[in-house]
């Protein structure tokens, strides 16, 4: 029997359903979180064969000491993951310590990790990239916007999400940015792209060929929503386009990915811009080796009528997955930020979309500043009906 250790299981609330799935294939499947057992869902705690607290998932001697407790108990570990980008270095830093092979070890982290040095495997790829500057100072900053011009944007070359990103539209904003910056922190600078944001969503089997794929598209800025607290939204493609799975397939390779769920984003150009392509053109924007955050993984399986949590699950199991795929449909995320007068209550969109709608939620605290704090999941059969159902939703008075 394979053992796999699942770094917090209890958080995204929905992860749970990973376990669930590697148990159901026979998996010994040991958990390591900061939540006391008791508090965990019965869902959890039914999909683990056994669990380990914590008093910090933060605290590597703990997590370590964890990690040993279950070898000595159940022997050879065979896999261990979050699934998680803010684990991403610790997992491999576990793995390369206990010599576990099934997944990224410590030295393929920069590659993966660093916004700048992403830039090589995508080129490689044959992917267009933005140029960019590793922040210095004010005169090597200047230089480099002589080059590119303004606006420009900001953030930390290993960061998680929107977090600490900052448009930059004048001499002004630069040198604000620069006095006001996080000590310590690498920050990349890299010139506007306007475009918007298309994924590519798979889960890639041992040999580095897709098992399942599928996309994501999210018209508008992640920077923006989380800086100026606006509500979220992006949905699931009914269809992948052509041109988003061979540049995702391209990354596959040039990263050299294997037994992973990942999650590539990509500029979809809005405009023809020089240096990058003509409007319509996929542009790179960033690697994650990781499904894509929050309730994704719901709205995939909503889009497309199946189970990606099992063929995760087989993935590791039996590199290999005979889950169907069915009915394609687009699933639309909508989060709503509290405090808007929105012209439909709570109540009216449920009377109105009841039929559409497959899930309705609080988002986290933790969450919410890039997701909004209200969600509603829905899915249509055409573009039209989402792009009514966006309107409907986050129309304000």
């Amino acid at each position: 029997m394979k053992n796999v250790i699942f770094i917090s299981p209890n958080f995204p609330t929905n992860y749970w359903q990973f376990c669930h799935e590697l148990k159901a294939n026979g998996l010994n499947v040991l958990g390591i979180g900061d939540q006391p057992y008791d508090e965990l869902s019965g869902e959890l705690k039914a999909s683990l064969n056994e669990y380990y607290k914590v008093s910090s998932l933060e605290n590597y001697d703990e997590v370590y000491r964890a990690v040993a407790f279950f070898i000595f108990k159940h022997g050879r570990i065979d896999w261990l993951e979050s699934n998680n980008e803010y684990w991403l270095e610790r997992d491999a830093r576990l793995r390369t310590d206990f010599h576990i092979t099934s997944g990224f070890q410590t030295d393929d982290i920069p590659r993966i990790k660093y916004k700048s040095k992403m830039k090589e495997y995508y080129t490689k790829a044959g992917i267009p990239v933005a140029r960019y500057h590793l922040v210095d100072n004010l005169e090597g900053c200047l230089k480099f916007i002589g080059e590119v011009g303004y606006p420009v944007v900001v953030k930390p070359d290993n960061g998680v999400g929107a977090v600490s990103t900052y448009k930059l539209g004048s001499d002004e904003d630069l040198k604000g940015f620069l006095a006001e910056r996080t000590e310590g922190v690498p920050y990349i600078m890299e010139e506007f792209v306007h475009a918007e944001v298309n994924s590519y969503d798979a889960i890639i089997d041992s040999n580095g060929e897709p098992m399942f794929e599928t996309g994501n598209v999210t018209p508008m800025s992640i920077m923006d929503i989380v800086n100026e607290l606006d509500n979220s939204i992006y949905y699931i493609l009914r269809d992948l386009p052509e041109d988003t799975r061979a540049a995702g397939r391209a990354t596959v390779k040039s990263f050299g990915v294997r037994s992973r769920f990942v999650h590539f984003e990509f500029f979809r150009l809005t405009r023809d811009q020089e240096g990058l392509g003509k409007k319509g053109d996929v542009v790179a924007l960033e690697v994650n080796m990781r499904p894509c955050g929050g309730f994704t993984p719901d709205m995939i399986n909503f889009a497309h009528s199946t189970n990606v949590y099992k063929i995760w699950a087989d993935m590791i199991a039996f590199d290999r997955s005979t889950m169907p795929v069915g009915e394609h449909a687009y699933c639309a995320f909508a989060g709503r930020r509290d405090g808007k007068d929105f012209v439909l209550s709570h109540e009216e969109i449920l009377e109105k979309y009841g039929a559409q709608m497959k899930m309705v939620d609080r988002i986290p605290d933790v969450l919410s500043a890039a997701m909004g704090n209200q969600m509603y999941l829905a899915t249509f059969p055409t573009k039209e009906e989402l792009d009514q159902f966006y309107s409907d939703i986050l129309r304000c008075r």
